[in-house]
């Protein structure tokens, strides 16, 4: 988990970036699970991207908030994800699941700040590698036999 001085060294302000991903959360669709999720994140493009989860009765055609969110960025012509908050209705930080870890790998260096809140907007800030070490990339497919 990063330091609070590594917080200060960016261009944009986290506290922000948390707030933007609990406005998204608002916007859930959540009729199964009922938990909310938001999520926020600062391109390359100089933008910022909010998304929330979206539910469906096929529960394999849902859409976490982190998805919704680069899905939106990468759309709109955005290469990288510089920063990225989540926020749930959760006590503690809110963590990314698998798959969305997965798809952020896709986008973010392994510095990238990640500001993982709670319900009410505290939040721990992780470097992306802390959350995904080794993640597989498009290097792994190009060293094949």
């Amino acid at each position: 988990m990063l330091g609070a001085e590594s917080v200060k060294t960016h261009g944009y302000d986290p506290e922000k970036l948390v707030m933007l991903a609990i406005e998204a959360r608002k916007n859930a669709y959540v009729p199964y699970s009922k938990f909310h999720v938001g999520a926020a994140l600062v391109a390359d493009n100089g933008k910022v991207y909010t998304g929330c989860n979206v539910e469906n009765a096929s529960y394999g055609a849902a859409i976490c908030a982190e998805r919704t969110a680069i899905v939106k960025a990468i759309s709109d012509g955005a290469k990288k994800i510089l920063a990225f908050a989540v926020s749930s209705d959760s006590n503690g930080a809110t963590m990314p699941c698998g798959i969305c870890r997965q798809v952020i790998s896709e986008f973010a260096s392994p510095e990238t700040p990640l500001y993982l809140s709670n319900y009410n907007g505290s939040f721990e800030t992780w470097r992306f590698d802390e959350l995904l070490p080794s993640a597989f990339k498009q290097s792994d497919m190009e060293d094949v036999k």
